[in-house]
């Protein structure tokens, strides 16, 4: 199992493992628009996206970061907005090599972190982050404000 950044030649793999990934999430199969999502991103140099390629040359899992900068620490601050792997490939560790990309992005870029934001009832996930050195802010609430 490799994991690296992307390349222009593989959005269109990793555009049905997106799609899989917003599925998960409750919305609707496009996998065109998610293809022409990762290549604006990925054109426009708008983010980060690692993959998880298997030794058959096959994308099975992603991180996908964001910058944002951080006023009070006068830092790049990464978002992780995505992280997926395809069902098939779960438990073996996947996730916390994706994790780790994410941090050595961190530490590569001179960024003060990354943060992620979950569900409370995403157990899996919540355990992975935890497992994986990431803290748990409880002190702080987050608002949001969607203009759909």
């Amino acid at each position: 199992m490799i994991i690296r950044k992307i390349q222009a030649a593989d959005i269109q793999h990793l555009s049905v493992l997106f799609d899989a990934y917003r599925i998960f999430y409750k919305k609707e199969s496009d996998v065109p628009a998610a293809e022409k999502f990762l290549t604006e991103r990925f054109q426009n140099k708008e983010s980060e996206i690692f993959v998880a390629e298997t030794d058959q040359k096959k994308l099975v899992g992603f991180v996908h970061l964001y910058p944002l900068f951080s006023s009070t620490r006068m830092k790049c601050l990464w978002l992780l907005n995505d992280l997926f792997v395809d069902f098939n490939y779960r438990g073996k560790g996947i996730s916390v090599r994706l994790i780790d990309a994410a941090k050595k992005l961190c530490m590569e870029t001179n960024a003060c972190g990354f943060m992620l934001e979950t569900e409370k009832s995403n157990t899996i996930g919540n355990n992975l982050y935890q497992r994986t050195g990431l803290s748990l802010d409880a002190e702080h609430n987050y608002y949001s404000w969607d203009n759909v």
